[in-house]
């Protein structure tokens, strides 16, 4: 079975066993309900026979039974609240660790822009779910009950209620009508302006630096003023729905206590059984009235709801395979092909080669190659569209990526580090024996440098290694990329951000991996870090330019460069 599969069920079983806890409090609330037509029943036989009979034996034995009554309808409350609590913390506790997952590996798979909206609508969602405005909600349905009562204690009264009870009803449809499509509108608009905040405060220093800061403050204004016209515009027409019903129900409530008082006068009615129907139209149509108010969340919740599922059918499948042997670290690719999600060019075209065990490659070729793209296939974090990469003959698309992880180590162009301390961050985010975290630091070269450390591996770096200089971030980042003893070790550009003692380190780093007989891809364009790899792989527009042995291919090159400048020459001479 797929991840994606997988998750939908994961998805459609959560809802359906959250929704066994809600037939639950459906019952409380029917309970509850019916609890509330204690008071105007008390009230009615106060008005009716206590005050009439003088009966003080009646009164204290009514007044403890709507005591209890409501003692019971406050214990109903608080029980009925606690459970939509648990169900929403539940819901959240059974999901967030899968929509995290989903939003971590979706860009990967379909080029999307990095985003964490599914946990913010996993979290409106679930606000929603333990908040006080669901109950207006849940209580809307039992209205007939209270309006079957006043139907009871007169028909004029009941058709009163009645028609207060349709009108309202028929606001609450015109409030879904005139603001879902504005409110969706609106959410829309807010997403895409807190993806753009989000990506300008990820890009702080290059803003400051260039003085990009008017433009792109500019810019996030004109979305963000859309989402917010859009969402004024639905709260306006919201507001005046609100305004609406309330005057009807202030209407309505004149219009009982006239009507009562009207039977009273006829003898029809008595003064108990007009003060009770104005109590009990209230109370029916109080929950309607407040959902009318609440619509504008349940409408949030419910946009937040249906994004949510839509992020679930799109998760890419995970691979779910039994935990392999440790491979020994052997690498072939075999017509390999990749198309970013969107285009139609593809970015890498047939590719072909083999690594032994133990066996570094220098991966060169101009920007825009594909050199980036062919190392994320190697390790498994895209998926070809045709062609295997395999890892001791297992295709690493299909290798379960948690049991894979541990084998492989990765130094990407763009480093990140997380915050906590150093052990925390070559030890993966894990706890990490201090053991394997030293050994990983001095396979990297860098065990020296953070002894200097102010707390030596306790240090924490700061949110991303903002602590830390560029240099320090790149050999702590190839400290977590060699822990564990990893078996497949691609560097991408690893000395970009290094001065001489880093460089140094990196290449001592580079002679300890060849000791211990790990493969090791390296992108680089440095002589002195591409000197110390077996083979070299030339890539240009995706294809493979040239492949072999070091020395071979580095002699080929130059041949093709004097030749170039030759012709350069002859061209211009």
């Amino acid at each position: 079975m797929n991840e994606i599969t997988s998750v939908q069920k994961l998805l459609e079983e959560t809802i359906y066993m959250a929704r066994k806890g809600l037939y639950v409090v459906v019952l409380f609330s029917l309970c509850i309900n019916v609890l509330m037509l204690a008071v105007p029943v008390y009230m009615l036989q106060i008005f009716d026979r206590v005050l009439s009979s003088r009966s003080t034996d009646t009164l204290m034995l009514l007044s403890i039974i709507i005591v209890l009554a409501i003692l019971t309808l406050a214990l109903l409350e608080a029980v009925r609240s606690n459970i939509m609590i648990k169900i929403g913390s539940w819901i959240d506790r059974r999901l967030a660790g899968t929509v995290l997952t989903g939003s971590i590996s979706l860009p990967l798979k379909n080029g999307s822009d990095p985003s964490i909206q599914g946990l913010r609508d996993l979290n409106t969602f679930r606000t929603f779910l333990s908040g006080s405005e669901i109950f207006s909600f849940l209580d809307s349905p039992w209205a007939p009950i209270f309006l079957i009562f006043v139907f009871l204690l007169h028909p004029y009264l009941g058709i009163v209620a009645l028609i207060g009870a349709i009108i309202l009803f028929t606001l609450a449809v015109i409030n879904e009508y005139i603001t879902r499509p504005l409110m969706a509108a609106a959410s829309k608009a807010n997403i895409k302006a807190m993806q753009q905040a989000e990506a300008a405060v990820r890009n702080a220093d290059v803003i400051e630096a260039m003085g990009l800061m008017p433009n792109l403050i500019a810019r996030w204004d004109r979305v963000n003023a859309e989402g917010l016209n859009k969402q004024a515009n639905a709260s306006y027409r919201s507001g005046m729905v609100i305004a609406i019903s309330k005057f009807v129900r202030l209407v309505l409530q004149v219009a009982m206590l006239g009507t009562g008082a009207w039977l009273v006068i006829q003898g029809k009615l008595t003064p108990g059984g007009m003060i009770a129907g104005s109590i009990l139209m209230g109370r029916a149509l109080s929950p309607v009235e407040q959902a009318i108010s609440a619509w504008k969340s349940a409408i949030a919740a419910s946009g937040a709801y249906n994004r949510l599922k839509h992020q679930v059918s799109t998760m890419p499948a995970r691979a779910e395979s039994m935990s392999l042997p440790v491979p020994e670290g052997k690498i072939s690719v075999e017509g390999l092909s990749y198309i970013h999600p969107g285009q139609t060019e593809p970015v890498l075209r047939s590719i072909n080669f083999t690594l032994a065990q133990g066996e570094a490659l220098g991966l060169i070729g101009p920007s825009a190659s594909g050199k980036t793209t062919l190392v994320r296939l190697l390790l498994g974090n895209i998926t070809p569209r045709l062609g295997q990469a395999r890892l001791d003959g297992m295709d690493v698309a299909k290798w379960d990526p948690e049991d894979l992880g541990q084998y492989c180590g990765y130094l990407p162009q763009d480093i990140e580090l997380f915050s906590g301390t150093v052990k925390e961050n070559i030890a993966r985010m894990g706890e990490g024996e201090p053991e394997k975290v030293v050994e990983a630091a001095r396979l990297a070269a860098c065990h020296d440098m953070i002894l200097h450390f102010s707390n030596g591996y306790d240090t924490s770096i700061g949110e991303s290694g903002a602590a830390l200089s560029g240099g320090e971030r790149q050999r702590i980042a190839l400290a977590r990329a060699l822990y564990g003893n990893p078996r497949f070790v691609v560097l991408d550009e690893p000395n970009a951000n290094l001065d001489a003692v880093g460089e140094e380190a990196l290449l001592n780093a580079l002679k300890n991996l060849k000791e211990k007989g790990i493969t090791v891809v390296i992108i680089g364009h440095r002589p002195n870090v591409i000197q110390h790899v077996d083979k070299i792989l030339v890539l240009r527009q995706g294809q493979v330019q040239d492949f072999g042995a070091k020395d071979e291919v580095l002699a080929r090159l130059t041949e093709n460069a004097k030749k170039a400048n030759v012709t350069e020459i002859k061209r211009h001479g």
